[in-house]
């Protein structure tokens, strides 16, 4: 997994009635996109670090045009 500041991080659900989850990277401390990343919740604004699972989905962020 790959990933850069901006992008999110769509955290399923583990067990039935859990909901899916979204997290912003503020910090990649892996080399090279690689975990772990520091996130921010979307939900409640926690921040913690993680190194996502298989239950893990990464959406870009989208590339930035130059004017």
């Amino acid at each position: 997994m790959r990933a850069s500041v901006g992008d999110k991080l769509l955290v399923h659900g583990r067990t039935v009635g859990q909901h899916d989850r979204t997290a912003e990277v503020v910090q990649v401390l892996g080399e090279n996109g690689t975990p772990p990343y520091r996130v921010k919740y979307e939900d409640d604004g926690h921040e913690s670090l993680m190194s996502p699972g298989p239950d893990t989905v990464v959406r870009h962020h989208p590339e930035m045009g130059t004017g």
